[in-house]
Order: C-alpha cells, then sequence, then structure tokens
C-alpha cells in the first residue's frame, strides 16, 4: 500500500512539474525587437521634433513603457547591434566600429531563446558580417532560423539576401523588412511556439531617398531634409503596420515589441535633441536614442521612465521573461530590466561603461556587393564573404594591451559621467559631468570633484581592463 501510495504521490507531483512548466512556456511572450539606423534622440514627434511627423511611434510612446534615457552602447552601428545581440560590449567581441563582424564564438539572443523552443527569424539589416553562403557570421550563423537580410543599411527596392540567396525586393525600405516579417510570423502563430523576429531598418543612414508619399509631407523643406524627414515617416508607417498587425493576429497582448535606434542623431539633418555631440561621439548626443516597449500583458498602463538604461539590457532582459539560463555565460555588461518593466523599481545608480576604440570602420557597400552576388547567383555561381567575415573567428595576435585603451571612453555611476580621452601619445584627458544638473555636458566639473573623479576612475579602468581580456579571448575558455 506504502509503494502504491508513493507511486500515485510520484506522478501526481510529475505531473504537476509538467503542468508548470507548459504553462510557463505558453506563457513565454513573442519578442520582436525593431531597430532604426541613425535615428537620434530628437528625431521622434513625442521627444518634440517641430516637423517630423510619427503618428505611430508617438501612439506606442503613449501606450507603453517609454524610455527618455535610452543608451546604445556605441555610437556607431555595427557595435550597438552586437550588443543587442549578446548583452556585452561590442568590444569585447572586437567590433568595433561599422562593419566588423560578429565573432561566432558569442552567445546570441537567438540562439538562446531557441534553447527555450522559439522559432527565430532575422528581416533587415544585419551589418554584424557577411550574408553569403561561406560566411562564418551571417543570421544563420548566429541562431536565426528564417532570416532576410542586409550586409548594411539598404534603401528602397534593394537586393536582400535570403539564406544565402540574393533576391531582388520591391518597395519602401522599412515596409519590406515589416513584410518578410510579418509572413513568417502569421505562419510561426499557427502553431504553439512563440517566435523571436529582429526588425532591423536601414532608415535614415543616407543617401536618404524616401518613398515619394513620405516625402511630399516635408515639400516645405530643403531636398535634403525632405527626404530624412521621409525616411523617418517611412519607418513609422511601417512601424505601424508591424503594431497594429499584432492585433490582426490575436498575439498583441502577450507580444514583446521593443524599439530604439542603434546610435545618436545626424549632423546637419538629424536631432539630438540638444544633447552634446552626435554619432560618433560618446557625449551624450551620440549615445542616446529613442525606446519603447509594449508588452500589454504586463505594462498595462503607459509610463515614462528615467532610468539609464543600455541596449546591453535587452539580452538579460529578454533572457529573464523566457526562463532562459546560458551555461557558462559570459560576462555581461547589461542588467535586467524586468523589475523596471514589472515597476518594482527605477533605479538611477546603474552604471555603464563605453568605449569607442580607435579604429577605422570597413567599407560594406551593401547595394553594390547584393548587385555582384545576384549577378553570380544568376550565372549559376556563388561569391565567398568578405575577408573580414571569413576571419570572424580569429583571436587577436598579439594580444591588445591591458594597460592602454586608446580612443574615448566612458564612465555612468548614476547621473555621474566621466570621460577618458587617450590621444596618439597615450596620455588621457579627464572629464567629468553631472548630468543631473547638466545633461548636455556643458561644464566639466574633475577639478573641483577630484575625489569622485579618483573613485569613478577606478571603476572604468577596471571595466577596461574586462574588456580586454574579453576581446583577447578570456571569456571563451570558460
Amino acid at each position: 500500500m506504502k509503494a502504491r501510495a508513493f507511486a500515485a504521490l510520484t506522478l501526481m507531483v510529475v505531473a504537476a512539474l509538467v503542468n508548470a512548466v507548459e504553462n510557463r512556456a505558453a506563457e513565454r511572450p513573442n519578442i520582436i525587437l525593431v531597430m532604426a539606423d541613425d535615428q537620434g534622440w530628437g528625431d521622434m514627434a513625442y521627444n518634440g521634433h517641430p516637423v517630423i511627423k510619427t503618428p505611430n511611434f508617438d501612439a506606442a510612446a503613449a501606450a507603453g513603457l517609454r524610455f527618455d534615457r535610452f543608451y546604445a552602447a556605441a555610437p556607431v552601428c555595427s557595435p550597438t547591434r552586437a550588443s543587442v545581440m549578446t548583452g556585452r560590449h561590442p568590444n569585447r567581441m572586437g567590433v568595433f566600429k561599422w562593419g566588423y563582424p560578429m565573432r561566432p564564438q558569442e552567445t546570441t539572443i537567438a540562439e538562446a531563446l531557441k534553447t527555450a523552443g522559439y522559432a527565430t527569424g532575422h528581416f533587415g539589416k544585419w551589418h554584424l558580417g557577411s550574408v553569403r553562403n561561406d560566411s562564418p557570421a551571417h543570421p544563420g550563423r548566429n541562431g536565426f532560423d528564417e532570416w532576410l537580410s542586409a550586409p548594411n543599411f539598404y534603401d528602397n527596392d534593394a537586393i536582400m539576401s535570403r539564406q544565402g540567396t540574393a533576391v531582388p525586393m520591391k518597395g519602401e525600405s522599412s515596409m519590406i523588412a515589416v513584410d518578410a516579417a510579418l509572413e513568417w510570423m502569421k505562419e510561426k502563430t499557427k502553431g504553439d511556439d512563440p517566435f523571436l523576429a529582429v526588425v532591423w531598418f536601414g532608415s535614415p543612414h543616407s543617401p536618404h531617398v524616401a518613398a515619394e508619399e513620405d516625402r511630399k509631407l516635408y515639400e516645405e523643406h530643403s531636398k535634403a531634409l525632405q527626404n530624412f524627414y521621409g525616411e523617418v515617416t517611412g519607418m513609422d508607417r511601417a512601424f505601424g503596420k508591424l503594431r497594429d498587425s499584432l492585433t490582426d493576429l490575436g498575439i498583441r497582448e502577450n507580444t514583446i515589441l521593443w524599439y530604439c535606434s542603434d546610435n545618436g542623431g545626424l549632423p546637419k539633418v538629424g536631432s539630438t535633441g540638444g544633447f552634446r555631440g552626435n554619432k560618433g561621439q560618446v557625449y551624450e548626443g551620440g549615445l542616446l536614442v529613442p525606446a519603447i516597449l509594449e508588452w500589454p500583458a504586463h505594462i498595462k498602463q503607459p509610463r515614462t521612465t528615467d532610468m539609464r538604461c543600455n541596449t546591453c539590457d535587452i539580452y538579460p532582459t529578454l533572457l529573464e521573461i523566457a526562463g532562459v539560463h546560458v551555461e557558462r555565460q559570459a560576462p555581461l555588461d547589461g542588467i535586467s530590466l524586468v523589475a523596471l518593466i514589472d515597476e518594482q523599481t527605477n533605479d538611477q545608480t546603474r552604471a555603464m561603461g563605453f568605449w569607442d576604440y580607435t579604429a577605422p570602420g570597413i567599407g560594406t557597400p551593401s547595394a553594390a556587393w547584393m548587385a555582384d552576388l545576384w549577378k553570380a547567383q544568376q550565372a549559376g555561381g556563388d561569391l565567398p564573404p568578405h575577408e573580414s567575415s571569413q576571419k570572424a573567428a580569429e583571436l587577436p595576435n598579439p594580444a591588445y594591451s591591458t594597460s592602454s585603451f586608446p580612443g574615448h571612453s566612458a564612465w555612468t555611476d548614476g547621473d555621474w559621467k566621466l570621460h577618458r580621452i587617450e590621444g596618439k601619445n597615450g596620455n588621457a584627458k579627464w572629464e567629468l559631468y553631472d548630468l543631473a544638473a547638466d545633461p548636455k555636458e556643458t561644464e566639466d566639473v574633475s577639478e573641483s570633484e577630484s575625489d569622485r573623479v579618483a573613485s569613478m576612475r577606478g571603476d572604468l579602468d577596471k571595466w577596461l581592463v574586462s574588456v580586454v581580456n574579453s576581446l583577447n579571448g578570456e571569456d571563451y575558455a570558460r
């Protein structure tokens, strides 16, 4: 009798555990990550731009969680995209500037979520390696089941790579990505598994060529502004279609829709909202970007937050939400924002590191490369990936120094931001700003706050050494 009772109890416990796992799986949200290319913090109507029309972004910002102090991990495109994929500062994997491939040794958000049963798709700009068949750095090698991708920014009527095959597309560039993503999502919603869709626009990167219906809204402005503003509105139109389709598909409530840009505003045509600097600079204007998160099942009332958050935070946040644990997880620079999403905290004290390493970018002429691939494949051949992607997995030899940190780095601690600017002679210049009192970084207070500089300098130096150790491959030996 005791044996039978014990067996029955065991079966009940097992059944309960199975049900709990199934319930958790059923509750896992669909996830859509949308990113602009070169949209500054101020290039949104809801952030006060006097001209640009962004009704769909405005509606999302008014309905979900709006981040008013959201930072790109880097002031240029490829590095920030690597941070979204991994939760790590891009210098840890050698993605210093545009065009550098992401190391295949890294664990990506797509690879991590696949362990929890997620279907994964990438649509739009990739810029983390070649999108040709033999590339070790294309989306398919980084966890994506489905991908229609471009090696860099792409314009209207672009040639895209569908799993390594060049495919001419028709339409406004942002809509190309959204339509492909929606076609894939419609299929995935027929099953029981959740999905991750990464939708990365190629706008409003130069050269700006807006669709005619979007350009015409701004005819009273110069041609340059007509096309730049029109590209932002084109993104807004595509984002609106994506957002509305979630309701049509019956998945809006339990779908995370997270939008941001990859770096701060462009000079001349773009807007940083008045913050110092532009794209390519570690001052606030080069790093602060618009960001919105909608998840109606959990964010039931519209909110804004001034908590300083970062594109590195996307990876750990989504892993916690999905209940995913990565074995031998390499050091993360991001933190989970689940407590913020759940209104349990609005902590302003977290620290963040930035480092724009002194290195040139790698030219990635997407339109030319994709046209060459199209011609080669139409003739029955194929093309090898760019040399940089072929060497994506190689570690530096010799190793990088842990005593010299060329370029412009910075460390934020709460509302304080310390800049370290190392020139060619190896000497570093230091600047300190109180972002609470001086958000536009106009008054360097490093001399009057020497004790604070010393304390923050120690934290920044420690972080820089950690980044270089990762860069040299230490994390992959774990």
